[in-house]
């Protein structure tokens, strides 16, 4: 009988946390597996994108430069190898070609929002607008876009049964997606899920466009106090 040859050495650490949570809902949505079992990739035109997964992995590699499948610009890509961190994601779920194979991830229930927040800042948009149709009506929506019918109604079932979020399911024939959008009312209840704690990791220009939006929801809701209790 042979010897064995040395056991693989990972570079990440694999201990459940806020970051890393947060990193795995990055990988979710960005992220990629190659077919032969050790590579992990992850791209995004966001530099502070890169730096957050990085960081919350605890990992330093080459950062490159590849084109977007999406729009065809250019986006910063790492890439590394580590064959028991791609056993771990396999294991809770994260396989390759998962844009479209992707379904239920075993995240721990307390960190589920961190993961959450690492998919809304992967494939998550948030947008607002003054309705002409109502006077100073103010509209707002917090919407994840997937490939992946079953990831799309696991994490529809996920918000539903712990803040009691409904959100609606819009498909795209030609883009071969699905878009998970909930409106303002709901949204306001996602953002403070996502962003309770204030020093968590996440991409600030999300962050800091939420906060205007809900300063602005704020300021509405002041102002229609005012006006009931005069």
């Amino acid at each position: 009988m042979g010897k064995r040859g040395p056991r693989p050495k990972g570079k990440v650490n694999i201990r459940w946390s806020p970051d890393f949570a947060y990193a795995i809902g990055l990988l979710a949505t960005d992220g990629s597996l190659s077919k032969n079992g050790r590579h992990i990739s992850f791209v995004s035109k966001d530099m502070e994108q890169i730096s957050n997964f990085m960081k919350c992995l605890n990992v330093e590699v080459h950062i490159g430069k590849t084109f977007s499948g999406y729009d065809g610009n250019s986006a910063y890509r790492v890439q590394f190898s580590d064959v028991l961190f791609y056993r771990f994601l396999n294991s809770i779920g994260l396989l390759n070609n998962k844009s479209k194979t992707i379904g239920e991830i075993a995240i721990p229930h307390e960190l589920f929002f961190h993961f959450l927040r690492g998919c809304f800042d992967g494939d998550g948009t948030i947008y607002s607008y003054w309705d002409k149709r109502w006077k100073s009506s103010f509209m707002f929506y917090v919407s994840f876009v997937t490939a992946s019918p079953l990831f799309m109604e696991w994490l529809r079932r996920e918000m539903r049964e712990r803040i009691g979020v409904s959100g609606h399911v819009k498909r795209d024939k030609r883009a071969s997606t699905q878009q998970l959008t909930y409106a303002k009312s709901e949204s306001r209840k996602i953002l403070a899920e996502i962003y309770k704690d204030a020093d968590a990791t996440s991409l600030s220009r999300k962050r800091l466009k939420s906060e205007r939006i809900l300063c602005i929801m704020s300021e509405r809701d002041k102002l229609k106090g005012e006006i009931l209790t005069e």
